[in-house]
């Protein structure tokens, strides 16, 4: 089990890529098969397939199975803290 730290580094790693940012995107637009994410990018299905892993170990994706279907979700919960952490320094770049 992840401690906070190690949770919110997840999710600033998996942000940090952006594959994975531009996934999160599509996902915020609805459920979707890897396949389908997988379309607008010039990689492989499986390189796409290892992006979702990064964003479902990181709490961003929720994944479900159905045989070898695997439909993603997206989880925007971990951002929060992402965010929290963020808004602590707010002071800083708005003086």
């Amino acid at each position: 089990m992840l401690n906070d730290s190690e949770k919110l580094d997840a999710v600033f790693g998996a942000l940090s890529d952006p594959v994975r940012r531009q996934i999160l995107t599509r996902l915020a637009e609805g459920e979707a098969l890897v396949s389908e994410l997988a379309e607008p990018f010039n990689i492989s299905l499986q390189a796409v397939s290892r992006h979702v892993q990064v964003l479902v170990r990181a709490g961003l994706v929720a994944q479900t199975r159905e045989g070898r279907i695997a439909r993603c979700a997206l989880n925007a919960t971990p951002m929060l803290d992402a965010a929290v952490w963020l808004n602590q320094y707010t002071h800083y770049w708005q003086n």
